[in-house]
Parts: C-alpha cells; structure tokens; sequence
C-alpha cells in the first residue's frame, strides 16, 4: 500500500510498504477514505524527530471502509463506514470506565512512563503506525472505532477522530458559567473549533486571538471577537479591556509548545534535533524546554478565579510555571489529550444536516495523499490560508 512516511526533519514521503495484517482476533482492517493532517503532526515534522524512526506511517484522523475484521469482531462488518479515534483505547479497562480512554490501561506506554497509544505518534506513545495510508490496523474493533452511516460526505465525520472531541473536551474542562466569557488561543484546527463549540452551547462572549489573517477571518465570520496579536503589544491587556477589566472567566490555551515569541526555547528544540536520536531524545525528555508564550498569555488573560484549559501540546520536560501568580491569581488548570470515545455520544447528534458547527465546510484544503508532502510544507508555513487539510485516498 501506499503511505505517508516520516525520513527525517521537514521530510516526509510516500512510500509503498506492507498492508497491514489482522493480528489480534478483535482487529479489523479499515481502507482509509480520508485522513486528515493535524497540528500536532507538524511536532512530529519539526520538533520530536528523535522519537521517530526513518519509515514510521504518520496520521491519527482517518476514517474509511472496513475491509477485513477478526474472528472476535461483532460490533462491526466488512462495508461499514467508521471513523477511528486517535486514543488507541481498549473501552473496557478502569481508566477507559472513568471516561479517560488516554489514559487506557491497556495501552498506556509504560516504558516511556506515558498515557495510551496513539495512532502515527512516535515512539512516545507507541509508534502505531498511523492513518495517513492507504489501509490501517485498528485493534479494538468492538470498542474503538466510531460507526456511521453512508451518505454524507466524509467531511461530516472525519474530525471525530480528533478535532472534535479535542475542541469538546477543551471547552468542557475551560467550565465557562451561565453568561461568561472566554479566551481561545490559537485558531488553528482546534481553536477554531473550540470557539463554534463555545458559542453553540451559548457562551456569550467568545474572543480569540491568532495572527494569521485567514484564521482571524474565519472565525469573525462566526461572531467570535478576533483579536490579531500582531496588533496588541500584550493582548491580556486588550481582553481586560473587553471584559470590565477583569479578563475572561476561560482561557483555552490551543498554541503549546510552537508559540511564538521564545527564541530560546525555539533555539533549544532545534538543538535537541540535530542530536543523534538517541541523545536527542535524552535532551527532549529530561531536559526539554518549550515556548511558554502561549501558556503565559493565559495566565495572563484569564480572571482571577478562572480556569485555563490547556489543548495545546507540550512536550518539555523542564518547562517554567509561574507558581505564584497560579496561586494568587487561584487559578484553576485543566488539562490532557482528549478523550474521544468519551465525548462521541455527544458530539454525533450535532453532525447532520443542521450543521450548527459548520463541519462540513471546515476543511481549507481537500488533496490526494500522494500531495501529503507538499500539504506538510504548506501547513508548517501557515501558507496559501491552510487552516485544515484533507488527504483523500
């Protein structure tokens, strides 16, 4: 088949490589229709390349047809339409019962002292191969993979696999009060759909604050207030200003470790890649240190009081927290890969014709996956208003 394969920093190809097989009897075999690439693909792209091996198959937001199933599959046939969530998650273990299906037990990486697999991430969480592919090995058919009907096109279902329940998942952790407000950083992918999410379920005032013109676009055209960084020399200042002084009751923090504005901690993660993998990884794991611009700004942003509600990705071992102003200010922070079996239930009645969280226009660009390279380069340089891509197979 052919995939989408990691060979080394900013270098990606496609590849012919094996078909994934049936190993386990609750396996199934899901011939992808469409994957899409997602923010924090680009960490793998740039910054987490000691944790990859030449030849890894990116991708965790695939959705498609299943092919084959195991000997143990009831819940699911072959010609079903499912989409897969990136939590590689049994379903049935104590931490999937509590709803903490990235924390599955059964999957958690022990050896890297990490929460569940994921799909197409690295050898931090498994190194699965992932679902920018032609075909894909999904374990846990009876528990893991989302069934839904034929029909609509894939854009209705695909970001269940991941933009979804991570947007869901930060606005319900960020816990805005009756007639509150609140701040989205970065309106990528998951910002972008963390504020439709927040005005859907009537949060009455929605700021967000990126500083790439189409994002910015976007989301005022959805009645969010979008505040362009680049124009605010601190914009807690300018969300106090909105908010009788006080900042928003949430933030939710949708940049991590790729914000701007921290050339040493930048300078830092270049270092750590150019190290023979080994070594590098050494740096990245006991001494890593990210970009806190974002998370600082959140401190910053949020009321005294209030809660911010971390999406974006960190990955530093070492990083700063400002402890006291966290005390004085009494803020609450919430945070973690989401948990997509445990939102699904909630999120699928809203995926029908109504389109309230205008899912089916969400995606800038639609490209076959033999274009997945170029989308990389493309995405990573916030170029051509690439804000969401799908890679069709």
């Amino acid at each position: 088949m052919k995939a989408l394969t990691w060979q080394g920093k900013r270098d990606v190809r496609i590849e012919t490589v094996p078909d994934p097989k049936i190993i386990d009897p609750t396996d199934i075999i899901v011939r992808i229709t469409s994957t899409g690439i997602c923010g924090s693909d680009l960490h793998l792209y740039e910054v987490l390349g000691p944790f990859l091996d030449a030849g890894d198959i990116l991708g965790h937001e695939p959705m498609g047809i299943v092919e084959e199933v195991g000997p143990a599959v009831t819940a699911v046939s072959v010609g079903d339409r499912v989409v897969v969530p990136f939590n590689v998650s049994c379903g049935t273990c104590w931490m999937c019962d509590q709803g903490l299906h990235s924390q599955c037990e059964t999957t958690q990486v022990r050896k890297r002292g990490t929460g569940a697999s994921l799909f197409g991430f690295s050898k931090l969480y498994g190194q699965i191969p992932g679902g920018q592919a032609e075909l894909l090995r999904v374990p846990f058919g009876n528990t893991l993979p989302v069934k839904v009907p034929h029909g609509p096109p894939d854009d209705r279902f695909v970001y269940l696999s991941d933009v979804l329940p991570t947007a869901w998942q930060a606005v319900a952790y960020a816990d805005v009060p009756p007639g509150g407000s609140l701040t989205v950083l970065g309106l990528g992918p998951i910002g972008d759909m963390a504020t439709r999410i927040a005005l859907h379920q009537g949060v009455e005032q929605v700021i967000g604050v990126d500083l790439v013109p189409e994002r910015l676009a976007r989301s005022r055209a959805r009645g969010v207030i979008a505040l362009d960084l680049k124009e605010h020399d601190n914009v807690a200042d300018e969300i106090r200003r909105l908010t009788q002084g006080r900042g928003t009751d949430a933030v939710v923090e949708a940049v991590g470790m790729e914000a701007h504005g921290a050339p040493f901690a930048r300078g830092a993660q270049r270092i750590a890649t150019r190290l023979p993998d080994a070594l590098g990884a050494k740096v990245m794991e006991r001494a890593g240190l990210d970009s806190m611009a974002a998370f600082n700004t959140a401190i910053d942003a949020v009321r005294r009081g209030g809660t911010v509600s971390i999406v974006g990705v960190y990955g530093g071992a070492i990083d700063p927290v400002p402890m006291l102003t966290l005390f004085d200010k009494q803020i609450q922070l919430r945070m973690g890969q989401a948990n997509v079996r445990h939102w699904v239930d909630d999120i699928l009645p809203l995926l029908d014709d109504s389109d309230p969280l205008g899912v089916d226009g969400f995606a800038t660009h639609r490209l076959p996956l033999a274009e997945g390279p170029q989308a990389y380069r493309t995405f990573q340089a916030k170029e051509d208003g690439m804000v969401k891509t799908l890679l069709t197979v």
